[in-house]
């Protein structure tokens, strides 16, 4: 006999058999499923179709394309542009970034650059003008520059200078003080060369007054001509 049987054979003291004290296997409490609330789901399918959207307008972004004007071949400073300088290309062009439309390439033939021009560039309406880079009661003076000369500031279009007069080499001037300030002559750069192989020149076209014109040109002429950076407007 097991020990479970003599536990619930042996009498109690009412003469009653008392009920074992062995338990049965314990069945685990039941748990409730989670209850579904509607509210986050919904939630949850509105989150998911937003991105689902944004993912698609950056797509849609990325593979949208713009036809601009592009620069072909060389371009100098102040030279007026034909349709044989000028290409077309589609880009994915930021907004940010100001270039001319394909639609608008008629609109740019005919002008000058106001900068020099490279081959696979953008073409910018910041770099056209239709006005010349020398105006009206003006001359340009072709002013040729020593390595020791030139400025380490580089030379851009429409950088104010001043011509310099100084006395040619090997010459002293007369009839002058030290105290005398140097003539000078207001000039504008339209144009500077790249440096000569072997000598280093650099070339600069100043556009001077009319009336200063001559007198610059045979400064140069003499060797009796510096240039020199004039300050920004408002230093």
């Amino acid at each position: 006999m097991s020990k479970t049987q003599e536990r619930a054979d042996t009498p109690s003291s009412n003469g009653l058999p008392q009920l074992g004290t062995a338990a049965g296997p314990v069945t685990p409490p039941r748990v409730s499923a989670r209850r579904r609330r509607p509210g986050v789901i919904a939630l949850a399918l509105a989150l998911i179709a937003a991105g689902g959207a944004g993912v698609a307008v950056l797509l849609l972004q990325a593979g949208h394309r713009t036809e601009v004007v592009t620069v072909v071949r060389d371009v100098q400073v102040g030279q007026v542009l034909t349709d044989k300088d000028l290409g077309q290309a589609s880009v994915a062009l930021d907004p940010a970034v100001k270039a001319v439309r394909a639609d608008n390439l008629e609109s740019v033939v005919g002008k000058r650059a106001a900068v020099e021009l490279k081959p696979g560039s953008l073409l910018s309406p910041s770099q056209v003008t239709k006005d010349s880079l020398v105006h009206a009661g003006e001359q340009l003076v072709p002013i040729g520059l020593e390595p020791k000369q030139i400025p380490a500031t580089a030379l851009v279009p429409g950088q104010k200078v001043e011509l310099v007069h100084v006395p040619a080499q090997g010459t002293t001037d007369t009839g002058k003080t030290s105290d005398d300030a140097p003539q000078t002559i207001d000039g504008r750069v339209v144009k500077a060369s790249a440096a000569a192989p072997g000598t280093g020149i650099v070339v600069v076209d100043v556009a001077a007054s009319a009336a200063d014109g001559p007198t610059a040109a045979a400064w140069e002429a003499a060797g009796a001509l510096r240039l020199v950076l004039a300050a920004p407007d408002g230093s």
